[in-house]
């Protein structure tokens, strides 16, 4: 049968090439400057102010910054979790304690990823954070999120339900990643806060 003509949402394969091709043309200065702004946004969040856990991802490329974060957040006092891959794409989590911890990883065909370098502490280590920043690549008006595909995070949001765990969820984005929608479904989870350099944006809890 034919779509000749229908109008036809994107799937998320194309989304996700979409936006990956805009940041690839962000230059080193454009992702500098974005992810001071994006540091200081989100250190002015009270879930963050609160926080004595946060479990965090080092970011990689032209994915919006987090280094800058990672580092205020332990110069407050802040215990800062970072995931490692494992093999069947579940995440372990192990202690960020500044850039002596952290060892580049490549991961097979995948992109090369900056992990723990020390003790791994189990993927159950999530449940005990007040906050999960997760990585994405579009939020849309819901709070839904696009994420790379891989289902890591999807796992983490299972386990953080099943534990009966309720962090606050933050994504961290450029501007023009909030979008009016993404595709999503049934299983997704709509996120908490987005922040992006020029704002926060907070989503309603689902009723």
């Amino acid at each position: 049968m034919s779509n000749i003509g229908r109008p036809t949402k994107p799937d998320k394969r194309g989304l996700r090439r979409e936006y990956l091709a805009v940041r690839s043309r962000l230059t080193a200065d454009d992702v500098r400057e974005a992810a001071f702004a994006l540091a200081g946004r989100a250190l002015g969040l009270p879930e963050l102010a609160h926080a004595r856990t946060v479990a965090a991802y080092v970011s990689v490329g032209s994915e919006p910054g987090t280094l800058t974060l990672l580092d205020a957040l332990r110069e407050r006092g802040v215990r800062v979790l970072l995931p490692a891959l494992l093999p069947d794409n579940d995440l372990d989590w192990g202690a960020y304690t500044g850039e002596g911890s952290v060892a580049r990883v490549q991961h097979g065909g995948k992109m090369a990823l900056f992990e723990p370098a020390g003790e791994r502490l189990g993927p159950d280590a999530v449940t005990g954070a007040d906050v999960v920043l997760l990585p994405g690549l579009a939020v849309d008006g819901r709070g839904m999120r696009l994420g790379r595909g891989g289902g890591s995070y999807d796992r983490v949001l299972a386990r953080l339900e099943r534990a009966g765990a309720r962090p606050a969820l933050v994504v961290l984005l450029y501007d023009t990643e909030v979008v009016a929608e993404v595709p999503a479904e049934a299983h997704d989870r709509p996120v908490h806060v987005v922040v992006t350099p020029s704002g926060v944006r907070r989503f309603p809890a689902p009723h």
